[in-house]
């Protein structure tokens, strides 16, 4: 797998039952404490993997320092991402950095999965059930902490989901058929469905109340707190996209919202759902139900 699906990472062929996956991540701070960042960049860069269904087993630090930077913020943020490598059994065999004007953290992640364990976002079929295994808006949440506009509460649940690796859903998931999945990042929900719907040449209906949110995110929507990316993305998916006008206008910026370390979207057949929301509730993952697959229309995406 490579660029043409628009794939979460590519996937290289080392024998007949063995492929080797890479990805790589890394981004400024978007939290203000060095080891919750770390933590964060480390769980978003690992999320490729398991968008894939595999396990990380090797990663390397990609580090940015400004020289000013305090020795103990920078072992700080390697020890937040170090933890979250060891929680997902993986291993850090070193890395790089280099000395820049703003910190820069995240990783380059290796797996290898047999073939017929892989995931694609290029396999979703009509009659899927869409699952979400985390709810969205942790964009908005950042850019209202640094407004200073939002509740500690609402920030610490939004960097406790954002820190929460995917292993957990993947591993649910992994349990049942899977014919489909991609993770929400920076394109937001829509724009990584809409990059889905694609690949597979189909069309997702979502049902917009039926998608989790983070606590306080409608509210700050209405109020028009919404990150820049959110324009950015909607000026190069919108034309792809048809939203009722049912729908709530502040669902909308939602909708958009790049996400940091996002949730996984798994395509899955109908029959497989209950078995599935049981596995994922009993890893206390925070999945719904938030659509289905159906034939290619004239939209990739379609919101009710």
């Amino acid at each position: 797998m490579g660029f043409d699906t628009s794939d979460d990472a590519c996937v290289y062929k080392l024998q007949d039952d063995l492929l080797l996956i890479q990805t790589v991540d890394f981004f400024t701070p978007i939290v203000d404490d060095p080891y919750q960042f770390g933590q964060i960049a480390a769980a978003n860069s690992l999320s490729d993997v398991y968008a894939m269904g595999a396990s990380p087993t090797l990663a390397l630090n990609i580090l940015c320092i400004p020289s000013c930077m305090p020795t103990e913020d920078v072992a700080a943020i390697l020890a937040g991402g170090a933890d979250k490598i060891r929680e997902a059994g993986a291993i850090i065999a070193g890395g790089h950095s280099v000395i820049d004007p703003e910190p820069k953290y995240g990783l380059c992640v290796s797996a290898t999965i047999h073939p017929d364990e892989l995931w694609s976002n290029a396999s979703a079929k009509p009659g899927d059930v869409l699952v979400l295994t985390k709810p969205i808006g942790n964009g908005i949440i950042a850019t209202a902490a640094k407004k200073d506009i939002i509740s500690q509460a609402d920030f610490a649940q939004a960097i406790e989901s954002m820190a929460n690796l995917n292993m957990y859903a993947r591993n649910a998931a992994s349990k049942r058929q899977v014919h489909g999945c991609t993770d929400i990042t920076g394109f937001g929900f829509l724009g990584h469905a809409n990059e889905m719907a694609q690949a597979s040449n189909c069309t997702f209906v979502f049902i917009a109340k039926d998608i989790p949110l983070l606590d306080g995110v409608y509210e700050l929507s209405e109020k028009g707190i919404v990150p820049g990316g959110t324009k950015r993305n909607i000026d190069y998916i919108a034309p792809n996209i048809s939203i009722a006008k049912n729908v709530p206008t502040p669902y909308e910026a939602i909708l958009y919202d790049p996400q940091t370390s996002g949730g996984l979207l798994l395509s899955v057949p109908e029959d497989d759902v209950p078995m599935l929301m049981s596995n994922l509730a009993d890893a206390k993952v925070k999945a719904a139900v938030v659509g289905r697959v159906q034939p290619k229309g004239p939209f990739s995406i379609e919101v009710h």
